[in-house]
């Protein structure tokens, strides 16, 4: 039974009718309340209970029944101080739970699953609250055996052991689940932001080298503008048509006659020796017949015969010798 100090200071609390008193309005929640407080402190007689002003995000503030306490989750860990403010609307609404990190030693972790930077705890118990199923004796229950899992607080060793494997309840289970997931969500989120930075590097540096391929650009059109401009007034007419779009071999002209016969026969020849090149890859991959690359051949043979020993006899006339 809680000690009849608590009971005392419960009842004149609940039905204290002055300007401060507290933000119960139901009867019958008061007495709920009551209850449930007498059982947490029956269960819990080192917590302390005390009526004080809860501001809400919103700027509400409100007079509410406070508990403080400190959890002993382990021999080898630091005590965890919290306090636990029971909502205006409570059993309806969930308590609002907070971590008090009182020793600069230990201070809350940063990335824990279940307690934020500044100690506002948000368990799946909290956030899937529903009267009557829930209590503040099972709240706390709850609350210990999470931080014997994953301590919120820094100190020598902070390894979580939601991985590992042992028979567990199916709230348990959901407070493993919950917190093994938060961990992977970080690990993923970590990967994410550095795949991104490593991307905008690159990002930077084809920005870079788009910039500099196009000043490139604009140089090598300036040097290509001076060219043409000086082979306008230096330079060979065909050899500016080339420059300015016309076929290369435009730019080449035969000095005389046996020259562009000469000219003639070797692209001829070279002409003839592709073509019978063609038809040997034609013949291993079984495209033409045997009799029709033979044929062939002989046709291009006879007639590359032709063109060589023209080369010949104008080599011969002009006085090269093989």
């Amino acid at each position: 039974m809680a000690p009849s100090s608590s009971i005392q200071f419960i009842d004149t609390a609940l039905w204290c009718t002055t300007p401060f008193r507290l933000s119960y309005a139901d009867p019958n929640q008061k007495w709920l309340i009551r209850k449930q407080l007498l059982s947490l402190l029956q269960n819990y007689p080192s917590f302390n209970l005390s009526n004080d002003t809860f501001t809400h995000n919103d700027g509400t503030a409100v007079n509410l029944f406070k508990v403080s306490g400190c959890f002993h989750v382990s021999q080898s860990t630091p005590p965890i101080h919290f306090t636990l403010w029971l909502h205006e609307n409570y059993p309806s609404m969930a308590p609002m739970a907070f971590i008090v990190s009182s020793n600069s030693m230990y201070p809350i972790r940063q990335n824990h699953p279940f307690v934020s930077p500044c100690g506002t705890i948000t368990t799946p118990y909290l956030q899937t609250w529903s009267y009557p199923g829930y209590n503040l004796n099972d709240l706390v229950h709850n609350l210990v055996q999470i931080f014997s899992h994953d301590h919120p607080l820094i100190y020598y060793s902070t390894e979580s052991s939601f991985t590992r494997t042992s028979l567990v309840s199916k709230r348990e289970a959901l407070d493993r689940f919950s917190g093994m997931l938060h961990y992977d969500m970080g690990a993923l989120q970590a990967r994410t932001e550095e795949e991104t930075e490593a991307l905008l590097t690159i990002q930077v540096e084809l920005k870079n080298r788009a910039r500099k391929l196009k000043e490139t650009v604009v140089e090598l059109a300036g040097k290509a503008d001076v060219l043409t401009n000086w082979l306008k007034v230096n330079g060979d007419p065909k050899a500016i048509g080339v420059i300015l779009g016309d076929r290369v071999e435009d730019a080449f002209e035969a000095i005389d006659a046996e020259s562009k016969a000469e000219l003639e026969g070797s692209a001829a020849d070279e002409a003839i020796e592709d073509v019978i090149y063609a038809l040997d890859k034609a013949l291993e991959r079984g495209v033409v017949s045997f009799d029709s690359y033979i044929r062939q051949v002989r046709i291009l043979a006879r007639e590359q015969f032709f063109h060589r020993d023209l080369l010949v006899k104008l080599e011969v006339k002009r006085g090269f010798t093989h």
